[in-house]
């Protein structure tokens, strides 16, 4: 979260709940560098460095439909190279535009009058032929679920790759007092 004051009430239950999910998938590459982010460890094609990025997409898309609220297909919904990391990306530049993204959630979230707003979502080959309309509530769910989603495909692919575990590592955070 961009600042030291929790939000009250829903709002800031809701935002609580992503932080510590993006917690979460930032601990899994704790450590690692850029071969290994890229590195594939299961038949699946993603990578860490891949999931790291399709979270910030993700992010980012979300809540362009969000903020924009015409039903039309963000960007970054379409990027079709958001679940690899390119020859010339970092897991350090990567995780520099997760925490971008993140603090724009943040601020968005925070400015927001009620997650009652409601948008169309646009019309896409894997969701409904009719058009949805979601509430930001249930956007920032969506995101929440997403990234706890793919944190687990990091986990295992990172437990694939040299054995961590990133409940291991969330006990050290405990144990240090450091969370989110």
């Amino acid at each position: 979260m961009t600042t030291n004051q929790p939000l009250p009430g829903e709002r800031g239950d809701v935002l609580q709940t992503l932080v510590e999910q993006r917690h979460m998938l930032r601990i899994t590459v704790r450590g690692i560098g850029d071969e290994e982010a890229s590195k594939r460890t299961t038949v699946s094609e993603l990578t860490l460095g891949g999931l790291i990025k399709h979270i910030t997409r993700c992010e980012r898309a979300w809540l362009r439909l969000l903020l924009d609220g015409d039903g039309e297909v963000p960007e970054e919904m379409m990027d079709m190279n958001q679940y690899t990391m390119t020859a010339g990306e970092t897991l350090a530049g990567l995780l520099d535009e997760y925490a971008a993204a993140a603090a724009f959630t943040d601020e968005t979230l925070a400015g927001l009058p009620d997650l009652d707003r409601t948008v169309p979502l646009p019309i896409m080959p894997w969701s409904p032929p009719e058009r949805q309309y979601w509430s930001a509530r249930r956007i920032l769910l969506h995101i929440i679920r997403e990234t706890a989603q793919h944190s687990g495909h990091a986990d295992m692919i990172r437990e694939a790759l040299d054995g961590a575990n990133s409940t291991a590592q969330l006990g050290v955070d405990s144990a240090n007092g450091a969370f989110g």
